[in-house]
């Protein structure tokens, strides 16, 4: 288990678990979502909720650890672009671990 801080100011945060960085791998959610400028912001965060629900809404998904993702990480009530952000330098320095 893991935890990310979801604000700037360290009192809010939200546990991600393995399963939820194995399904941001699976659907390659992270993959074309920050644009070249390289922040992360409130559209960013809008967009990843997008492009999941339509996911959802698709026929061929009926995964539950991507509603599980949803509900507990990306439509989670502390979840900001800050927190995204630090979702994002996770899943990115899990990724190596897992590599290595």
């Amino acid at each position: 288990m893991y935890k990310i801080q979801s604000n700037q100011s360290g009192s809010r945060s939200i546990d991600i678990t393995e399963k939820h960085l194995e399904t941001i791998e699976k659907y390659q959610l992270f993959r074309d979502l920050i644009d070249s400028h390289g922040f992360v912001d409130e559209q960013v965060l809008d967009k990843l909720k997008l492009n999941i629900r339509s996911l959802l809404e698709s026929d061929s998904c009926h995964d539950n650890d991507l509603l599980d993702l949803c509900l507990d990480v990306i439509y989670h009530a502390n979840m900001k672009s800050f927190g995204l952000q630090q979702l994002v330098v996770l899943f990115i320095n899990w990724k190596q671990q897992k590599t290595e």
